[in-house]
Order: C-alpha cells, then sequence, then structure tokens
C-alpha cells in the first residue's frame, strides 16, 4: 500500500513541485514502509517520482516492500543534504512544501541552509494541510486495515471480560490487553490503554493505577492497537457485581447519546452539528457539565487526526473520514461511562467498524 500518486496529483493545486515528508506518519502514509523517529525522509515530486532516503539499518527492509520510489541509502559519504541536493537540482525543484506542523526549528533551518547554499534556487514553503487533507479520507485498502484492527482489539476485549473481578487491578487488567492484541496479531498499541474504575472512572484519560476493583463499580476500558499500520480505537465501560439506579441512568444517558451522534454523522455535515447531536442527549438528562470532550476525532495511521467532531469543527466532514464516537459522563471523584465506536462516513450516513456490544454489561 502507497500513496505516493495521490500525493503527487495534489502538489499541483497547491503549487509545488514537491514535497518533502519527514514525520513517521506521513512518510509511512506516502510509502506503506514504516521507520520510527527521524531515520528516513521521503521525496515525493509532481512529474519525476518519489525518493526514499534512508541508511544501511533498513535499506533491505525497505527494498523487500516499497514500490514506486527510488530507494537511496545514506552514508558518511553521501549524506541526506547531498542526495537532496542532487535531486532538487535533477528534478528542477523550485518550490518544496514541508511539514511545518511537525518539522522541529533545528531541522528546518538545516534544510533552508541546504536549501540557500544549493545552486539551484529553491524555496521551502509550508505544506502540512496537504498530507492532512489527503489522509481524511480513507481507500478500500485503508479501512480494511483498519477494520482488521478493530477485530483484534474487540477479541482482546471478549478475553479481558472473562477476567474482569473483584481484586484485579486497573494495572493487571491494561497489561493484559496490551498482550491479548499482540497475542491477535497486531504490531503496536494504537496508544496506552486507558483502564479506570470507581471514582477514578471520572478520569477520562486516566492512568491505569494498583487500584483493586471492587464490587458496584464501572470499569472504563478505552483501548486500540495498530494493524499494517493503521489504528484501531474503542471504549467500553462495564459493571462488576450490581449498580445503582444512577450508574444504570448515567449508562443509558450515554448510549442514547452515542445513537443520536452516529445518527447525525454523515458526509457534507459539519463536526459541530455530530458533536451537537450527542451533547443535546446528554444535556437534556441533566448531565450537560459532565461532558467534558469531544463526540469523536480522526482515526487512521494516527490515534488523533483529522477530521474531528468537536463543537469547534465547522468544517463539513468528507466521505470516506474515519471518525470516533466517544461520548461520555464524568461525574467527579465518583464514577464515569464512555462508550466509543469507529464509524466511516458515507454520503447517506456512515458505517461502524466496531461490531461489540454495547448494551450495559454485568459481570
Amino acid at each position: 500500500m502507497n500513496h505516493f500518486d495521490n500525493i503527487s496529483a495534489a502538489l499541483e493545486a497547491q503549487n509545488l513541485d514537491a514535497v518533502l515528508l519527514t514525520s513517521a506518519a506521513n512518510r509511512f502514509y506516502a510509502s506503506g514502509f514504516f521507520i520510527p523517529g527521524e531515520d528516513a525522509v521521503v521525496l515525493v515530486t509532481r512529474q519525476s517520482g518519489a525518493c526514499f532516503f534512508t541508511d544501511a539499518r533498513y535499506t533491505e527492509a525497505a527494498a523487500r516492500s516499497l514500490t514506486g520510489a527510488q530507494l537511496l541509502e545514506l552514508t558518511p559519504k553521501k549524506s541526506l543534504s547531498v542526495h537532496l541536493s542532487e535531486q532538487i537540482f535533477l528534478k528542477g525543484i523550485r518550490r518544496l512544501g514541508f511539514e511545518d506542523a511537525a518539522l522541529t526549528v533545528r531541522n528546518y533551518e538545516r534544510y533552508q541552509k541546504l536549501l540557500t547554499d544549493n545552486k539551484h534556487a529553491c524555496e521551502l514553503v509550508p505544506a502540512s494541510s496537504l498530507m492532512l487533507d489527503l489522509r481524511k479520507t480513507k481507500d478500500p485498502e485503508e479501512l480494511s486495515a483498519m477494520e482488521g484492527a478493530q477485530r483484534i482489539s474487540e477479541r482482546a476485549l471478549e478475553d479481558i471480560l472473562k477476567e474482569i473481578r473483584p481484586g484485579v487491578t486497573e494495572k493487571e487488567i491494561a497489561a493484559r490487553l496490551q498482550y491479548l492484541m499482540l497475542h491477535y496479531g497486531a504490531s503496536d498499541m494504537s496508544f496506552d490503554p486507558i483502564v479506570v474504575s470507581g471514582a477514578n472512572g471520572s478520569l477520562p484519560h486516566g492512568v491505569p493505577s494498583e487500584k483493586q476493583i471492587q464490587a458496584g463499580e464501572f470499569v472504563t476500558m478505552d483501548f486500540g492497537c495498530v494493524y499494517k499500520g493503521y489504528c484501531s480505537d474503542m471504549t467500553r465501560t462495564v459493571a462488576v457485581g450490581h449498580v445503582s439506579s444512577e450508574m444504570w441512568h448515567v449508562y443509558q444517558t450515554v448510549l442514547e447519546a452515542q445513537a443520536a451522534g452516529i445518527a447525525a454523522a454523515r458526509a457534507g455535515v459539519s463536526g459541530k452539528t455530530v458533536d451537537a447531536a450527542a451533547r443535546e442527549v446528554i444535556a437534556a438528562a441533566g448531565f450537560g457539565p459532565y461532558f467534558t470532550h469531544s463526540f469523536g476525532h480522526g482515526v487512521g495511521v494516527e490515534i488523533h487526526e483529522a477530521p474531528n467532531a468537536s463543537s469547534r469543527s465547522e468544517a463539513p466532514l468528507p466521505a470516506g473520514a474515519v471518525i470516533s464516537a466517544e461520548p461520555g459522563i464524568y461525574l467527579p471523584r465518583r464514577l464515569g461511562v464512555r462508550i466509543e465506536d469507529v464509524i466511516v462516513l458515507t454520503e447517506d450516513g456512515s458505517r461502524n467498524l466496531t461490531r461489540a456490544p454495547k448494551e450495559l454489561l454485568i459481570l
């Protein structure tokens, strides 16, 4: 899987001759080959193909999987600066896009000096929005990878539900979730799992602790994995032993809010509209101040990417975008509930990539 042609085709509208990709996420999106950190750079041009620069630690692996790009090895004698200078000259690049949202000041100055010293005049042009816009819409191969990641997460959920009982700690559940996702085929976690219980449930991004699960508590698990380079994301809140009437009311409110948001979600509407549909349900139930984050965010190569479904998202959502659907209610120092699916937007609605049941489960 690579997206060199998509990127190349988008350069003309941005008045760019090429774009330089330095972040791991955008390098992977372009090439389909993942290298962490700053150990590779990708150059995609409008008409002269693409180049993938890396060193001997990765060249054999890259050669096995790269298609659609020239692989150029970095050595002490032929550094990235030398390679880039050659390519800029050979390909006649005069306007070079760069990832202004990801590039450090030090590396920006490094590239700026390279271009200044180059006899062939070339201008660095901010171009992060180019990649963000391209990545909003997922193609069938991307969606297939994301569905694979969701299936792995759901298998892990099925197994962990058999292990949640009074006395088990939040950390133990989080550790087991990670093991299970790797066991079922994940290459990594989308993020560190969030596992919170009882009063800790009011912390939307709480860190798993040594706290033991008690009967009569909620346990909220927010987790996901990476499969074929793409992320899954899901949250399920379950109860242990029994629930109070308040716990039941909070849970059902969140479930209804999620359904309202998903019903409102479709290509062409704003993220703000989707967020408002869920927020109105929670406010009507008297919990308005306790829904403290947005309805959803984009998911793909990264766990948080464009587009968003928040109260500030005015732009229309595109067809093919994948967003989370995750309303929540958090009553400080008492309890919390969040339910999260991942949906892909279509012209007439959405398709839910998540299959795990959402009705309140009492273990």
